[in-house]
């Protein structure tokens, strides 16, 4: 499948970045309402992709997202869903548990989405560029190379070089693993806002998002917000999903951290920090 970028051009003002919504209306209605109080139009407003996953209302968000007008990239589950998949494509290894959570809560989103949404997520970009506070931005999900590769900050700087290379940008903001963070080093700075569909495995019910802010030093600044857990709970348990998933959305915790690094499992129940 030949890949595309949307180029953004200079952005000026509030950027808003965030990772996953994971068919989670409820953190998806509190983000568009945070935006709008910090004043941050539509086009300013960036996802990372796999806007559609693990939560119960996969077609009213991208119904939602649509009505928004914000930009996304497409995430490994929409590339799965445009393709007629038969799995999540997330590389969650066979046989593990994520794998078999996946077999629920995949066919209810493929089952979930009308053809008018399959066709709007089939023209999503596969990247994003654009420039902020002097320097070249590219929006991807995994890596550059490989949508479903899994980067924490505890990967080797060695592997994010790659995408820098490939993109020729000095800042990399992607998504896909889950946890926010960010790393500087040689003039580049990555970044990973986190995602707004499922807690960071703190133990709080809280997610997380990026604000750049160029007239402010450093110009990016990690924010966390809670929305209506509880109903977004209900709705997966009403729909028969996985509770593994739901009890995540109330405690905060993740079920199990199979995908996570040895440094990223001993940060579970650990506070995020809060500065860039």
């Amino acid at each position: 499948m030949a890949t595309k970028t949307k180029a953004l051009g200079t952005l000026s003002g509030k950027v808003l970045l965030f990772g996953g919504v994971y068919s989670n209306l409820q953190a998806l209605e509190q983000l568009i309402e945070m935006a709008g109080k910090e004043n941050i139009p539509p086009g300013n407003c960036i996802c990372t992709g796999d806007i559609i996953g693990y939560c119960a209302q996969p077609e009213e968000v991208v119904k939602r997202f649509r009505e928004w007008g914000a930009n996304s990239i497409l995430g490994n589950v929409e590339e799965q869903l445009i393709s007629g998949a038969i799995d999540c494509g997330c590389d969650f290894r066979k046989g593990s548990k994520c794998d078999h959570l996946s077999r629920q809560w995949y066919p209810y989103a493929q089952n979930q989405l009308s053809e008018d949404s399959i066709t709007w997520i089939r023209t999503l970009p596969n990247y994003i560029s654009f420039r902020y506070a002097d320097r070249k931005a590219t929006v991807v999900h995994g890596s550059y190379s490989y949508i479903s590769e899994f980067i924490f900050e505890s990967t080797p700087w060695k592997k994010k070089e790659e995408s820098f290379s490939r993109s020729k940008a000095d800042m990399v903001i992607a998504g896909h693993s889950g946890l926010p963070f960010f790393q500087k080093k040689k003039e580049k700075l990555w970044i990973n806002p986190g995602v707004i569909g499922m807690p960071a495995n703190e133990g709080l019910p809280r997610v997380w998002c990026v604000i750049l802010e160029k007239e402010i030093d450093p110009f990016f600044s990690f924010t966390s917000y809670t929305y209506d857990s509880e109903f977004a709970y209900q709705q997966m348990k009403k729909q028969n999903l996985p509770m593994e998933y739901a009890n995540t959305l109330k405690t905060g915790f993740w079920d199990n951290m199979e995908i996570l690094p040895e440094r990223e499992k001993k940060l579970r129940g650990k506070k995020i920090f809060t500065k860039g």
